[in-house]
């Protein structure tokens, strides 16, 4: 992998790396848990890779995985319950690159991959732990799919991590949210500097530092809002993709840095 990008073969895939492939032009990446036998396991709303209900999914929906999994006998349909499905690798990977997603990334590399989605602070978890997660939630489910809060970069980054969000209504677990979000953000936020500098390269470089402080106090690797649950915990508590706390005497606090 280059300093900038994460694109990897396929030859050096192993079970428990959390992969991605870009859709649509790159408006959004689709995330997943390579669990070995060329086999991914992944989150969607129930067979689509995306869907908000509005406007948004006319940008959103592209080829992927549910297009193709009825012509592949490898991959299996959704579970009518919930949206986590099993595929193969191509059909995950539905004719785009593969990349793979960055742990126990340096801060200085992680502002440089200005595009939210591709790295964190946080650490990963030994890979058979992350294969058991990714396992255990095709069978029981990861709550209600939400492109913000609850999506597939969501799923990834909790079965490598085993952090989940307690707060209700703060964002996910997601860099791609946070980047879609930050960046209209940063730019509202940059606009006072018109008052001290009518420079266009002052308020750019305002809305930039602006954007980067926000990804990188959003990651999850740096949040506290944040604690550590088991998967056989996990399932039950998620409802529209909000962590529903129950039993806080169970969580494991995350360690001050």
């Amino acid at each position: 992998m280059g300093l900038l990008s994460n694109r990897i073969d396929k030859a050096s895939l192993k079970p428990g790396d959390h992969i991605y492939s870009w859709r649509t032009a790159y408006i959004y990446a689709h995330h997943g848990i390579y669990v070995g036998d060329n086999t991914v396991i992944h989150f969607t709303r129930r067979g689509q890779e995306v869907g908000t209900g509005t406007v948004l999914d006319l940008l959103l929906v592209s080829s992927g995985p549910a297009r193709n999994r009825a012509h592949c006998l490898t991959c299996t349909p959704p579970n009518e319950g919930h949206g986590v499905v099993s595929s193969c690798l191509d059909c995950f990977l539905a004719g785009g690159i593969l990349y793979r997603f960055e742990y126990s990334v340096t801060p200085a590399l992680f502002l440089a991959k200005a595009r939210g989605g591709t790295c964190t602070l946080a650490v990963s978890d030994p890979d058979d732990i992350v294969v058991h997660r990714a396992k255990y939630l095709l069978e029981n489910g990861f709550g209600c799919y939400n492109v913000f809060k609850n999506n597939c970069e969501d799923f990834a980054i909790y079965c490598k991590t085993g952090l989940v969000v307690l707060e209700q209504g703060t964002m996910g677990q997601s860099g791609q949210a946070v980047s879609i979000i930050g960046g209209p953000l940063a730019a509202v936020l940059s606009t006072p500097m018109r008052l001290v500098t009518t420079n266009v390269y002052g308020m750019a470089a305002t809305a930039v530092g602006v954007y980067c402080v926000s990804r990188y106090a959003a990651d999850i690797g740096m949040r506290r809002d944040v604690a550590k649950i088991e998967v056989e915990d996990l399932t039950g508590r998620l409802s529209r993709g909000l962590l529903q706390v129950i039993e806080p005497p169970q969580m494991t606090e995350i360690p001050s840095r």
